[in-house]
């Protein structure tokens, strides 16, 4: 689904299956070659008042502040719970990617990412991925680049 999803927005992006998990960003660096700052970590939230989902993608070292996140969307945040994030992104947690989800979601990106001219992040399962660069990333999610920590 992520491979057709890229496909369709005009990406060259391939989604690669790694031989072993890449279910969290010290895996995926490991598996991939890389640094662990080029791991884009898609991570969900959910607005306790409007009930909304909210994408972060975040840098793989970084820890995601709830309290810049409610300054940032002027509503209370909390990590969204398996059930939550399966339901809006049609993905289970450890392979959620930045794209192919059922319907559109506020999404803000780490502006650490920006740092790096390859990043790399989930396509699906906690063994897929693919690489793109942070420019690519914040155009196909229509993503609000900000200090997210």
């Amino acid at each position: 689904r992520v491979q057709r999803e890229l496909e369709l927005r005009g990406y060259a992006s391939k989604v690669m299956v790694m031989p072993a998990s890449t279910h969290t960003s010290a895996a995926a660096a490991a598996a991939i070659g890389c640094e662990v700052g080029q791991i884009a970590k898609s991570l969900v939230f959910r607005a306790q008042r409007s009930g909304d989902p909210i994408l972060v993608v975040a840098s793989g070292p970084n820890r995601v502040s709830t309290e810049r996140l409610a300054q940032l969307l002027y509503e209370p945040i909390t990590l969204a719970d398996p059930e939550f994030v399966r339901q809006h992104t049609g993905f289970k947690v450890g392979g959620v990617p930045p794209l192919a989800h059922p319907e559109p979601m506020v999404t803000l990106v780490d502006e650490d990412l920006l740092r790096h001219q390859t990043i790399w992040a989930a396509a699906g399962t906690p063994y897929a991925v693919f690489s793109l660069t942070p420019a690519q990333l914040v155009e196909m999610t229509g993503g609000r680049v900000c200090r997210i920590t």
